[in-house]
């Protein structure tokens, strides 16, 4: 039996013991690991000081084309949060089993454009124009056509408008947006096909036309946690997502988010 003067400790092991051995709260010190689509970084870096601010959860933030964080995935990598561009990506891991049932949910939205080094002049994208001759020597910056989101989108919307056989030749394909952004900025290459969102952080670069989003299958960027990572952080910071901070962060650079 419990002597008196320890009545206050055999209660609370008492207490404890009570407890449902599921039972457990979110230490300060657990870590979340975000797999993210490249486009995301200045968002996404914003969002993540703010959350850490407030729950004192570390975030740590791996950047990557949509598709090769989704196979990373598949091959096991460490993440607890999948955020892509499309929903195609979404779907593989989904269909895998590799999804916590009921997370998924849609984070925002993107329009494309097309950019050229600082100085370049707008004009409209149509069927008639000669896109290939506004190349001069130069080439078109996109993502992977085959793999990287953003490079999927343009080559549905450049095939639509009936530019895709003026250009393919052409291509300076790389592995995710940002990096086709930055053979703009560097002058590297003549034009490039990004997100609204990256233009909008890279000053020497200009717009100089925008896709209709009708050109294209509409730009989302769902999210959802992965299985097999018991980490209430993680789950913390998906909800975090969907709050209204995160909201106006994500609007404020660019991106399409519902109210």
């Amino acid at each position: 039996m419990c002597r008196l003067t320890n009545l206050f400790s055999c209660l609370l092991l008492a207490l404890v013991l009570a407890l449902p051995a599921t039972a457990r709260v979110a230490e300060p010190s657990e870590r979340v690991t975000v797999f993210a689509a490249a486009s995301l970084k200045e968002a996404l870096d914003e969002i993540v000081q703010n959350f850490q601010a407030e729950t004192g959860h570390e975030v740590t933030i791996s950047l990557a084309g949509s598709s090769q964080l989704a196979r990373q995935i598949q091959a096991g990598a460490p993440a607890d949060i999948f955020v892509s561009a499309n929903a195609d990506w979404m779907d593989v891991l989904e269909r895998d089993g590799l999804l916590v049932p009921g997370t998924r949910f849609d984070l925002a939205g993107n329009r494309l454009v097309l950019i050229a080094p600082t100085g370049g002049a707008p004009f409209a994208l149509e069927r008639r124009i000669n896109l290939a001759a506004r190349l001069g020597d130069g080439r078109l910056a996109l993502a992977l056509t085959k793999a990287v989101p953003a490079g999927i989108y343009a080559r549905q919307a450049l095939t639509g408008l009936g530019l895709w056989d003026q250009v393919v030749g052409r291509l300076a394909e790389t592995d995710n947006v940002r990096a086709a952004l930055a053979l703009v900025a560097l002058g590297e290459a003549s034009l490039g096909v990004v997100y609204t969102t990256d233009a909008l952080v890279e000053p020497r670069v200009d717009v100089v036309a925008t896709f209709r989003a009708t050109a294209h299958d509409p730009i989302v960027y769902p999210a959802a946690r992965i299985t097999d990572r018991d980490n209430l952080a993680a789950d913390a910071f998906l909800a975090w997502l969907q709050g209204s901070k995160a909201r106006a962060i994500l609007k404020v650079r660019g991106f399409e988010v519902g109210e």
